[in-house]
């Protein structure tokens, strides 16, 4: 039968017009186009906002400066008339068949409510790129897993029905710039949402956050703060205790309702120095 899913691409960005150029060029030549493309301009002072409007883009500002409140503010323009709201980075160069490969999956798996994926480090040497494929994401994909018994969402790689995020969107601590916002998506997202990780859904992405040590361990030190504002919601006691108790979280659409063919920051410094941290 065939079937279609309408996806909007949300793009945060501050001050990357050279990277968002690059993503923007990489999502034109999709085999499956996104139905839209939001930036969300985090007040850039560069040529970000004409860039993404050169594109046919949508731009939505976001004067908070932050990933998390620029990120949500995305999500929450796409959600109107969207099925899947799919994430990534300026300076994510999805591969051609990105948008197709998430079509494919949500409609074979309509329990599916949000699918992440890896990442291919790109700008520095082999040894930092594969530190940063199976140390940095390979191991917070572990680790993570093993604590909150659902995988990292990935911020630069992954999409999500729109009525997970409105299930959500008023419990994730939408306005903090100082934590890692697809760290606290993830705290507050369930096993009954759906959560799955295809390793083989891999996205380029820049290896800025990874070539200085400070970059590095601010981003890891960044896991505490995550934690400690959710609290007690990442704890192992409460999220066990909830979903003994849960019912329903998100109804999924039935597969009838599609009728077309499924074929077809990492790196957030200027946001970190804006905001103060």
């Amino acid at each position: 039968m065939p079937l279609q899913m309408r996806v909007t691409v949300v793009v945060p960005c501050r001050d990357d017009a050279d990277f968002l150029e690059e993503c923007l060029k990489a999502l034109a030549v999709q085999t499956h186009p996104a139905d839209r493309v939001i930036v969300v301009d985090n007040g850039s002072t560069d040529a970000s906002a004409s860039v993404a409007r050169r594109f046919g883009a949508e731009v939505i500002d976001e004067p908070l400066v932050g990933v998390w409140p620029a990120a949500a503010r995305g999500y929450d323009e796409a959600m109107e008339g969207t099925d899947l709201i799919a994430r990534l980075d300026a300076d994510s160069r999805p591969h051609p068949d990105w948008i197709a490969r998430l079509v494919r999956a949500f409609v074979a798996d309509p329990t599916l409510g949000v699918l992440t994926g890896g990442s291919e480090f790109y700008g520095s040497t082999p040894l930092v790129h594969y530190l940063g494929d199976h140390w940095y994401i390979g191991g917070g994909h572990y680790w993570i897993k093993k604590f909150l018994g659902i995988p990292l969402v990935f911020g630069s790689n992954f999409a999500m029905r729109a009525a997970v995020w409105q299930r959500v969107r008023d419990r994730v601590d939408r306005t903090n710039a100082r934590i890692h916002d697809d760290l606290d998506l993830s705290i507050r997202l369930r096993a009954s949402d759906g959560v799955r990780y295809d390793p083989q859904l891999r996205m380029p992405v820049s290896s800025r956050p990874l070539v200085t040590q400070r970059g590095l361990w601010k981003r890891v030190w960044r896991v505490v703060p995550t934690f400690a504002t959710s609290w007690p919601e990442g704890t192992r006691w409460y999220r066990n205790a909830e979903q003994r108790s849960a019912t329903a979280v998100w109804t999924p659409e039935p597969v009838e309702s599609w009728t077309a063919d499924a074929e077809a920051w990492r790196d957030d410094d200027g946001w970190a120095a804006a905001a103060g941290r």
